[in-house]
């Protein structure tokens, strides 16, 4: 007779009281990893694979039912990261543990999906709401600014279109990288038809992430960027609406 081993998962951090990462008060679980390597990355501790503290899913639902009470009714859990859909498998069977609990699920992504097996699939299964960051549409740029293509995010994007799950974008307004009409244009001309995604949530740039950077003895590539002005923001959003888009910041 085989035990069964619980799946582990690999955190770096939480936070008991998120309000910008999904509806209402959220619980949630930066998860440790990521493959990709955005220039303006404000969780640059995240990336090690092999870094952060192994849990499993009843250790962390014994952590989360503590704060049930304040993310309840309207608030729920979000997976993100590092790069949360590394570890599909683990937020597969934590997502499931949340909904028996009722709780809401969701999960914060890059989209950068290698292999569509079940694991995704049945994660996708479990899950409320995908908040999917779609940095650049300019592949070209997308390269330089994140280091990897675009290809497998938008093959994702329209993974959620077939389907039908609910979805808001994000898209983080960066100077100089992303805060173009052309990359405005590009965005509302592929998501205009998608009836899954909500809204695009506009998010200006920052540099709250760059002493990170430098604590690791790394040279910050965006010293020196400063966040978007108001009429920059207005002007993107503006050409996101042109679309018959929803467009908030």
């Amino acid at each position: 007779m085989t035990t069964h081993v619980p799946v582990k998962g690999r955190i770096h951090s939480f936070e008991s009281f998120g309000t910008v990462d999904g509806p209402g008060i959220r619980f949630i679980v930066f998860f440790q990893g990521c493959l990709m390597r955005c220039l303006y990355c404000h969780n640059r501790d995240t990336w090690d694979l092999k870094g952060g503290t192994e849990i499993t899913v009843a250790e962390l639902m014994k952590e989360l039912v503590t704060y049930k009470h304040f993310i309840m009714p309207s608030g729920g859990v979000t997976a993100s990261g590092g790069e949360a859909i590394l570890q599909a498998e683990f937020i597969k069977e934590w997502f499931t543990a949340c909904h028996k609990e009722g709780i809401h699920t969701c999960l914060d992504t890059n989209g950068y999906v290698r292999n569509y097996d079940e694991n995704i699939h049945g994660l996708i299964d479990v899950t409320d709401l995908v908040m999917l960051d779609i940095k650049q549409m300019n592949d070209e740029i997308h390269q330089k600014l994140v280091g990897v293509s675009n290809k497998r995010v938008l093959e994702f994007a329209r993974y959620l279109q077939e389907r039908n799950q609910r979805t808001w974008i994000r898209y983080v307004v960066v100077p100089g990288w992303s805060d173009d009409d052309d990359s405005a244009h590009q965005l509302g001309a592929f998501l205009k038809d998608m009836k899954n995604v909500e809204k695009i949530e506009m998010l200006p740039y920052h540099k709250l992430g760059a002493h990170k950077w430098v604590t690791m003895g790394e040279k910050y590539m965006l010293d020196g960027v400063e966040p978007p002005p108001k009429e920059t923001m207005e002007n993107i959003k503006q050409i996101l609406e042109s679309y018959g888009l929803t467009v908030a910041y």
